[in-house]
């Protein structure tokens, strides 16, 4: 009966941990979060499920994900492809979001199977429930990264591992085994921290008793090295070398180790002491934010821990207390846990504010396995000295109120640090609602092509990772980068072209873009093709000024009239460029490349601190057959001089009185 209360127990924990994982990936996080990694999950497990290790994209550069290695005219991930398999059994039976609540059911689960193990049903539960309380968990497994998966293989490799050490089981033995092999697979040095203590575990029993230990940890030993040929094996697949793993191919200086460490344009050096020091940053982050209760769970883990010591510190408990030393000491090893921190002399910067410090999640089973032992000892010494001063039903009563107390104070540092990190990560959410709004359904097209923006450099998913394409480009919705547009627009002649703009630097935490526009891309060819536009100038406006900009050169006139609105057109052709306009006292032309931008910027004088200026960026393009080509022109409203270049679209229905672009790309005649 006590077996069968303890089961129903940790199975209502668990479903608690799904729907609670469910609620958040839904709502918290219905775009992703911050981190950009989620996309390159997703787009690899979309792969997967086609059975794809590479995707070839249609147009070079135009088509890269975030994280992706070129290698000839074909892609593929940095990651291993392990978590994204588990996102993707989350899609076969319903959606992505399943996996995300599978893995938060099973992670407190695993976790009061382990710690009965080590110590008692009792002792389980609670860690299962401090787990189940800690934020670190409950960010990290509503989102699409690999350490919440990575830790559900890690806790099954432990809970298989410690039980086939008692029963002798072989078949149990082998099954840790897997997990662990497979675990190595998603992330090498995660599995080696964790499993560490477990093989100097596996070390002890062979040396005390080799011949009933050396058959189940040989089967561990025999499955966990078939999951470790099995990532080299893929590495020997993707990146031609067995020993050279992907993201290693993405980036060869950035992986474990001191000194000079890189990723794209990131760098630095890395030494012991900032290591050091990051390190202990992100520890003590750990312990008073995203742990249960804060300073008051990792106390009683301490006391907990002290306490096992002191009543004679089992071979099994010296794993878990390993485990605290390993994960710990070995992440100081790794130049991530400096990225993490952004700022490193400014608290609340990097990911760690949003995210946590995922590279310890692991520490998560110690911790609340010796926070379980410590609040119980706490609470049976209570329990116990009420017995023997009070009367049996005030001594119920005193324990009771002293165990609300408790909860109450844990559970009140718990949901006051919690609440400040949704808050956070909720005005991410808030922003990408704004971005994303234009793209809701009925608002294009289909089948279409929409051209994003790129705040990070030559990226898809970066940030835009909501926006992912299918692996063979073919989707209802292809997205690509506006750097090549006429080559993607030649890729997919059939479809409707559109261009997503924002306005605002991007920057989701502090609440910016502040709104996003969804502009329909004509295509125009003819002997000649005219920009035309009608420009608005306030009343106030002292004069305007046009620059007409190619590659080759640049050329400004002066408005004779500064009249609303403002008749302006733009004429290539012939390799030349040309200002049209009754206001405008043009007669000379400009060289224009056989592919440009022709930008036109219209500057409007209103005086220090209020002028402006519109930006027209002309995609134009000379064809073989001696026609021009063009596509409607990306339209900006800038108030600054910086603000110019992707982050000032003109947004029509916030714009101020006065000012308004409207634009037509027509084919006029030659003379």
């Amino acid at each position: 009966m006590r077996r069968r209360r303890w089961r129903a127990a940790v199975a209502a924990i668990a479903l608690v941990g799904a729907i609670a994982i469910w609620l958040l990936a839904t709502r918290t996080f219905p775009h992703h979060s911050l981190n950009h990694d989620e996309g390159v999950y997703l787009q690899q497990a979309a792969m997967l499920l086609e059975g794809q290790l590479f995707v070839r994209p249609p147009v070079e550069e135009a088509f890269r994900p975030w994280f992706f290695v070129e290698d000839g005219g074909r892609l593929y991930p940095k990651y291993s492809p392990v978590p994204a398999a588990i996102f993707a059994l989350g899609k076969i039976v319903g959606g992505y979001r399943l996996a995300l609540a599978g893995i938060g059911a099973a992670v407190p689960a695993l976790v009061a199977l382990v710690v009965r193990e080590v110590f008692d049903r009792r002792t389980g539960l609670v860690a299962a429930v401090a787990v189940l309380c800690s934020p670190l968990f409950l960010i990290q497994t509503a989102v699409f990264l690999p350490y919440a998966p990575t830790a559900m293989l890690n806790l099954a490799f432990a809970y298989a591992y410690l039980r086939a050490d008692r029963t002798g089981d072989l078949r149990v033995a082998g099954a840790a085994g897997v997990a662990i092999g497979l675990a190595f697979f998603a992330r090498p040095y995660t599995a080696v921290l964790f499993a560490a203590p477990f093989i100097a575990h596996a070390c002890w029993t062979l040396w005390r008793d080799h011949r009933a230990a050396l058959p189940r940890q040989a089967a561990t030993a025999a499955f966990g090295l078939a999951g470790v040929s099995l990532a080299l094996g893929y590495n020997a697949v993707v990146t031609g070398s067995a020993l050279v793993f992907p993201y290693e191919a993405f980036a060869p200086l950035d992986g474990l180790g001191f000194g000079r460490r890189r990723i794209l344009e990131h760098e630095i050096e890395y030494t012991v002491g900032l290591a050091l020091r990051s390190n202990a940053l992100v520890l003590r982050s750990f312990v008073t934010e995203w742990v249960v209760g804060g300073l008051l769970g990792a106390g009683l883990a301490a006391a907990g821990l002290g306490l096992t010591v002191r009543r004679n510190l089992s071979p099994r408990a010296a794993i878990l207390a390993g485990q605290l030393l390993t994960i710990s000491v070995g992440n100081v090893y790794f130049w991530g846990n400096f990225n993490v921190l952004g700022d490193i002399d400014r608290a609340g910067t990097g990911l760690i504010a949003t995210h946590g410090p995922y590279y310890h999640f692991d520490l998560l089973l110690p911790v609340a396995a010796f926070a379980a032992v410590g609040a119980l000892a706490l609470f049976d010494g209570v329990r116990r000295r009420a017995d023997r001063s009070l009367s049996p039903e005030r001594a119920r009563a005193v324990v009771v109120a002293i165990l609300l107390v408790g909860a109450l104070a844990v559970g009140g540092v718990t949901a006051t640090t919690f609440d400040g990190k949704l808050e956070r990560n909720e005005a991410v959410t808030e922003t990408y609602e704004r971005v994303y709004d234009p793209l809701e359904d009925g608002a294009i097209e289909e089948p279409a092509v929409v051209y994003l923006p790129t705040p990070y450099g030559d990226w898809l998913g970066h940030p835009f990772q909501a926006l992912r394409n299918d692996p063979g480009f073919d989707g209802e919705r292809v997205y690509a980068l506006d750097e090549r547009p006429f080559d993607v627009a030649d890729a997919y002649p059939d479809r409707t072209l559109y261009r997503l703009a924002y306005r605002g630097t991007w920057a989701p935490q502090a609440g910016s873009p502040q709104g996003a526009r969804l502009q329909r891309v004509d295509r125009v060819a003819g002997e000649a093709v005219a920009l035309n536009a009608t420009i608005g100038v306030p009343e106030t406006a002292g004069g305007v000024s046009a620059t007409v900009t190619t590659d080759e050169e640049s050329a400004t006139y002066v408005a004779d009239d500064v009249s609303s609105p403002l008749a302006t057109q733009l004429v290539v052709a012939d390799g030349e460029v040309r200002l049209r306009g009754a206001a405008w006292n043009a007669t000379d032309s400009i060289a224009v490349d056989e592919r440009d931008d022709v930008t036109l910027t219209v500057f409007v004088d209103r005086g220090p601190g209020n002028s402006f200026s519109y930006r027209l960026e002309l995609p134009v393009e000379a064809a073989e057959n001696g026609t021009t080509r063009a596509l409607t022109p990306r339209v900006e409203r800038c108030t600054g001089i910086r603000d110019c270049g992707g982050e000032a679209a003109y947004l029509p229905d916030s714009a101020p009185d006065g000012t308004f672009v409207r634009t037509e790309l027509t084919t006029p005649d030659r003379d």
